[in-house]
């Protein structure tokens, strides 16, 4: 007897073989059996995205294994400082009044010339700002006696303290000559900058974190660090921007001991302390709508992602025929005839502009799989892949009607292309922007409109565009822009001039962080402060110190990612051109190919990775005795379902690439050329709803300009992006019938948007002195008379500048002679 097909039947009770795959199609199959391995089985992830990590998990963070022999030697100076001062008492035992003394007495050490005394008192700083772990019986203690000493080294002075000491180091050339000789940097080249900036980061993530518990002072303690880290004083620059020039100094090549980590970790928590993270830039959102008079918005953006619940990824062909084959029990029809469609699918879809070395395997990958994807029926697919149970934490849930989960936005825009279609069609004129006049149109043209009208969405951006218009029209009779000075608007002026070279550093480091990124000979070093002074020697060692290395590697991306997203999105709320000069100057850096390529991997394995050693982080390290490591014991790593802080990365990663391509189609095309579909359809694998979200977005963008034939094969995506992405009304995705998907110059695009950021950044902050519409006072009385805003410092250094200025200019009395 034989099966369908004609093939013999095999051994009743035996599992039946699947079909034997066409020769050329063997090792493409045997690939993409590998890379599918778990994606039906992986479960939901139970992830709550927020503006960072648990409390102890970013302390944990700053530190490296390699440094942990460095927490005993902070205890150690400070207990030989402390015993000295304070006989047979604790630090735990000690009044506010004693501890106040004493740590002014550590903040006078800190004055000495002698850099080792200097050193060893900042560490006795750092041992209290880690929480006097050595009187501490358990890691909450730590916790709390940590935030406690930073709350009063703050208030004594010692961020300033610090904040000097910072300065002069980065200005130590002889530290900078020293590392630039040197064939290998390592954690010894750094100890100085890594001792101060660990101090200010304990302050800064102490601070910033509020707790119910917080007495008043502290929530008043925490205000004024805001704002003395947002607003500096005597007109120096934002504390961020000493930090941004660290980053660029690090990759120029002038300072290559800069411990990079460290620093990108502080800009990170001094962006968030001060501009203020997701939910605080929603508040922010939704009182500048009102001041605007625009209605409010729709949803809770955050509260609608925190309700979505993850869908099931797209199934491979491999595994789809060996599950129908288990349980039916005797061969598909179908099975053949498929397989001979994805062979026609892959021919069809080769792209012309992917060269054969990026990765050709990829794209047929991805084809074979939306072939068979494309014809299985959805309520049989169902049937095929096991529901995992989902076991969640009450989580607080938004109670939705059957339905979307957003509400439909329409813009201007679409109701004047609108209506200029059916005026052509009806009519045979049109009248530009009138969206009134509907005289001649017949009456489903009118509730077409009244219905597009009710979901229309005025932007802030879109009246911040209008204004600047109108000043670019009308700079006299408009007068002067009052400009509101928030932290991001000081910060923005501040980054301004260098703002290009800030991007490129950043991303720089991305790249050499990225696990995808082979090492070059040219690419920079990001090792010098995880990379100990004696290379290990035994297999343990190298194990642990790869462990250390990869998880160096993801705190980097971690904390670029992070403030990278919250620049763009603070800069958007600000002004629409400070967000699209930032972003113009990433894609011109290359950033979009550089976020495809950090995704071009086994995406699964990057957020389940287990690159930690649990009882070595800070601050179990301190507590407990460090049991015997072996290779097993770091070869299974902890028991967690997934990286929070990788799982972080790839969001934040995907919400700049939205960011950047949201309605731009010379953008959207990068995706279309750079093949990002199979790419990110990949990315789908990971059942988390947030992730998945964002990555719908990013399909949705570019459906139009992948054909009919992607579309057809992958009818399991489309409908995804159909159940979770916000719809336009007349954006026809779908079809790719839209008048945006026609070829345009697109070169054009980009140059439009340079111009109209140019103008914007040379009229808010290119304000010459004697611009030709400043009026000319020539009355001497008058302009002698005048009051003239003298900084506050002015009157300590005003001997100085009369000596400068005054006493030793000559003057010249003949030349008033001229003027007579």
């Amino acid at each position: 007897m034989e099966a369908a097909g004609g093939a013999p039947a095999p051994a009743p009770g035996r599992a039946r073989p699947p079909p034997p795959p066409q020769p050329k199609s063997r090792e493409l199959f045997r690939t993409q059996r590998k890379e599918s391995e778990g994606s039906v089985d992986c479960p939901n992830l139970e992830f709550e995205y927020g503006d960072a990590d648990g409390h102890g998990a970013e302390l944990a963070e700053l530190y490296s294994y390699t440094e942990e022999p460095e927490l005993s030697t902070n205890r150690r100076c400070f207990e030989e400082d402390f015993h000295t001062q304070v006989q047979g008492r604790r630090w735990l035992e000690l009044d506010g009044a004693q501890q106040k003394a004493y740590v002014m007495r550590l903040l006078d050490g800190l004055e000495v010339v002698n850099r080792d005394k200097r050193l060893k008192v900042a560490r006795a700083i750092l041992y209290l700002a880690q929480g006097v772990f050595g009187d501490c019986d358990n890691e909450g203690d730590i916790l709390h006696w940590s935030r406690h000493n930073s709350f009063l080294l703050y208030r004594l002075g010692t961020f300033t303290a610090f904040l000097e000491l910072l300065n002069m180091e980065i200005d130590n050339s002889q530290a900078c000559s020293s590392a630039l000789r040197k064939p290998a940097i390592s954690l010894a080249d750094s100890t100085e900058l890594r001792v101060l900036l660990s101090v200010m980061y304990l302050m800064v993530e102490n601070i910033r974190v509020e707790q119910e518990t917080d007495p008043p002072e502290w929530k008043t303690c925490r205000e004024t660090f805001r704002m003395e880290l947002s607003f500096p004083m005597h007109t120096e620059e934002p504390f961020a921007l000493l930090l941004f020039t660290m980053v660029t100094k690090f990759c120029s090549g002038h300072a290559p001991h800069f411990p990079m980590k460290k620093v990108l970790l502080l800009l990170w928590k001094v962006l968030l302390f001060t501009l203020g993270g997701f939910e605080a830039l929603q508040v922010m959102k939704v009182r500048k709508r009102e001041e605007l008079g625009l209605p409010p918005l729709p949803e809770d953006s955050i509260q609608v992602m925190r309700s979505m619940r993850a869908a099931s990824p797209p199934t491979y062909s491999i595994e789809l025929v060996e599950q129908q084959q288990q349980k039916r029990g005797h061969r598909s029809r179908r099975v053949r005839p498929l397989m001979k469609q994805d062979s026609l699918d892959i021919y069809n879809e080769r792209d012309p502009f992917k060269n054969d070395e990026a990765g050709v395997d990829e794209e047929e990958n991805d084809d074979v799989d939306s072939g068979i994807e494309g014809e299985l029926d959805l309520m049989e697919r169902d049937a095929i892949i096991p529901v995992m149970p989902a076991q969640r934490p009450p989580i607080e849930r938004v109670s939705f009607p059957k339905g979307l989960p957003w509400a439909p936005k329409v813009r201007q825009k679409d109701i004047e292309h609108f209506l200029e279609a059916s005026r052509n069609k009806f009519i045979g004129f049109t009248l530009g922007q009138d969206t009134e006049t509907l005289i001649g149109l017949p009456r489903p043209i009118h509730e077409s409109v009244k219905t597009l009208k009710q979901h229309k969405y005025v932007s802030i951006s879109d009246v911040q565009i209008k204004n600047e218009e109108e000043l670019e029209k009308c700079p006299m009779s408009l007068g002067e822009e009052e400009v509101q000075e928030t932290p991001c608007e000081i910060l923005y002026r501040a980054m301004l001039y260098n703002l290009p070279q800030y991007m490129i550093a950043l991303l720089k480091i991305l790249l050499a962080a990225a696990p995808t990124s082979k090492a070059k000979t040219d690419s920079i070093n990001i090792l010098a402060d995880v990379l100990p002074e004696e290379m290990p020697i035994t297999v343990l060692q190298s194990m642990k110190l790869g462990i250390d290395v990869n998880r160096h590697k993801e705190i980097i991306v971690k904390s670029i990612s992070a403030l990278l997203l919250l620049l763009l999105k603070h800069f958007k709320l600000n002004h629409i051109y400070q967000f699209e000069y930032v972003s113009q100057h990433l894609v011109f850096a290359n950033c979009i190919p550089l976020i495809l390529k950090f995704f071009n991997q086994n995406i699964m394995s990057y957020i389940t990775a287990k690159n930690s050693i649990s009882v070595l982080d800070y601050p179990h390290c301190t507590v407990y005795d460090l049991p015997e490591l072996t290779a097993e014991s770091l070869e299974a790593g902890d028991n967690n379902q997934f990286c929070w802080r990788n799982l972080f990365s790839c969001i934040n990663l995907l919400r700049i690439l939205n960011k950047l391509t949201k309605w731009k189609h010379s953008r959207t095309m990068m995706l279309v050329v750079f093949k990002s579909a199979p790419i990110l359809k990949r990315a789908l694998k990971v059942k988390q709803a947030m992730m998945q979200l964002y990555v719908l977005k990013l399909l949705k963008i570019q459906t139009k300009y992948l054909g009919r034939q992607w579309r057809k094969s992958n009818m399991k995506t489309m409908s995804a992006i159909y159940q979770k992405v916000r719809h336009r009304m007349n954006d026809d995705w779908a079809y790719g019938n839209d008048i945006d998907a026609r070829p345009w110059d697109f070169q054009a695009e980009e140059c439009t948007l340079r111009a109209n950021i140019e103008a914007f950044n040379s009229r808010r902050y290119d304000k010459p002195q004697d611009s030709e519409f400043a009026p000319v006072d020539n009355c001497l009385q008058s302009v002698l008379g005048q009051r003239l805003e003298l900084p506050e410092d002015f009157h300590c250094s005003y001997e100085l500048w009369l000596e400068r200025e005054v006493f030793s200019q000559p003057i010249r009395w003949e030349e008033l002679l001229h003027y007579q």
